[in-house]
């Protein structure tokens, strides 16, 4: 696998080595001691959640807080999202910066998304499978997010606006300069 820091200190992008013949193709999609190896980390990842979507749904941006927070190991196994992470960690040096990037069942592309991070993603073609792990478990009491269209991150989401589909929950999270940091 090929592993690259993008622009937030911590997050990575992974490639995959993808073997491909007349059969098809098979790819090692996660090997712990290779993972935590690549990324100098000591990553336990005790939960794997999965979500269908079609096109225009926008799930985000979420993250948990206190003991709670959570790395994830995000990517596509049908469809494509553009997938996005905003730096929420008030000592970092890019703090309230935000980083997208296309993944594809085609690209096989993942990210890892330490904790620290909002993360949310819009879906680009209906039938998306989209797949995570977690390195720590769910907490209802723990939820926190900031709004999709905040004025201050800017995030270009790829669809107009016509098109999103957001959970009520959603719809109704504080702007970044009023969301909980961790």
């Amino acid at each position: 696998m090929t592993v690259n820091e993008s622009k937030l200190k911590g997050c990575y992008i992974i490639q995959p080595n993808v073997f491909k013949d007349k059969r098809g193709y098979f790819f090692e999609s996660f090997n712990q001691k290779i993972f935590n190896s690549k990324l100098n980390l000591d990553i336990d990842f005790v939960q794997d959640n999965e979500s269908l979507s079609n096109k225009g749904v926008l799930r985000g941006l979420h993250y948990q807080l206190g003991e709670y927070a959570q790395a994830k190991l995000v990517r596509v196994i049908k469809g494509s999202v553009l997938d996005v992470v905003v730096d929420i960690r008030p000592d970092s040096k890019t703090f309230g910066e935000h980083f997208s990037i296309e993944l594809t069942e085609e690209n096989k592309l993942q990210l890892f998304i330490p904790r620290g991070f909002a993360h949310g993603f819009i879906v680009l073609e209906d039938e998306t499978i989209f797949s995570y792990k977690c390195d720590n478990f769910y907490n209802k009491e723990s939820e926190a997010g900031v709004i999709y269209n905040d004025k201050d991150l800017n995030i270009n989401w790829q669809l107009p606006v016509s098109d999103f589909i957001l959970s009520d929950k959603d719809l109704v999270l504080p702007q970044f300069k009023n969301a909980e940091k961790c």
